[in-house]
């Protein structure tokens, strides 16, 4: 009998991964954290200054797609797997005080976080709610725009996590994410491997068959290209990044209007 991936186990890894991301964000992961990997990937230093510090410190993106996102004032946006919030005070600052942020993350040390951060910095229009990217808390076309930003590969689910992201959006609206897919097809001791899920690695979809689970939950991809300023750190890491063509891309895709 074929080896299968423990998703229960998945789970426990990933939360505690995240988890010591959130409380130590100077420890060493299989991938960067901080602000000189976002200002490397292109967020704007100019921006980050209104981003919390402890945001950026926990920051663990795998790209930066917000000149695609095309974020606007009054805009509704949701961020799927919002982590300690770098991304989501991000997009307050585009959507200004006449929008709404809304973070989502399965994480409680993450989203206890980066609920105090907008609390503490003056965020009133962005808030963050423990949940599953999977199966989201919130009704049919409550938004505008969906984010995410290495977090969909660590779902073992992710045909699910885009038809939620499409019931949640309003007609017209996109999703615009970073993440990590494959070149080739990985070998079943990797994708059944929770240690190497949790890693970012294990997880990562071969690129045509993350761009048709896209389109198979009903949207129009716009664009992906890949992100080569990032990289992943630990040689267990690059050893997968090199043979299997593991790779950080960033994608767009529209919701049609009806």
């Amino acid at each position: 009998m074929s080896k299968t991936l423990d998703t229960d186990k998945l789970e426990r890894e990933v939360k505690s991964m995240y988890c010591d991301v959130a409380e130590s964000a100077d420890a060493e992961f299989h991938f960067e954290t901080g602000r000189d990997l976002a200002e490397r990937l292109g967020y704007e230093p100019d921006t980050l200054t209104y981003v919390p510090d402890e945001a950026i410190d926990s920051f663990a993106g795998v790209g930066y797609y917000f000149e695609s996102a095309d974020l606007d004032p009054r805009e509704d946006v949701l961020d799927l797997g919002s982590g300690s919030g770098m991304d989501a005070f991000y997009a307050a600052m585009n959507v200004t005080e006449t929008g709404s942020v809304t973070g989502v993350d399965m994480t409680p040390e993450q989203v206890a976080k980066a609920n105090e951060l907008a609390a503490d910095n003056g965020f009133h229009n962005v808030s963050f709610h423990q949940g599953y990217i999977e199966d989201l808390p919130f009704e049919d076309e409550s938004f505008d725009a969906v984010l995410s930003n290495g977090v969909i590969n660590l779902s073992a689910e992710k045909r699910r996590v885009f038809e939620e992201a499409y019931r949640v959006l309003r007609p017209g609206g996109r999703i615009t994410l970073s993440d990590i897919v494959s070149e080739h097809q990985l070998p079943g001791g990797i994708k059944t491997d929770a240690d190497l899920w949790a890693a970012c690695i294990g997880g990562a979809e071969q690129v045509d068959s993350y761009a048709s689970l896209v389109e198979a939950a009903g949207f129009d991809l716009d664009e992906i290209r890949e992100n080569t300023q990032y990289e992943f750190i630990s040689e267990r890491a690059a050893n997968a990044c090199q043979k299997y063509g593991v790779m950080s891309v960033s994608l767009r895709a529209s919701k049609p209007l009806e």
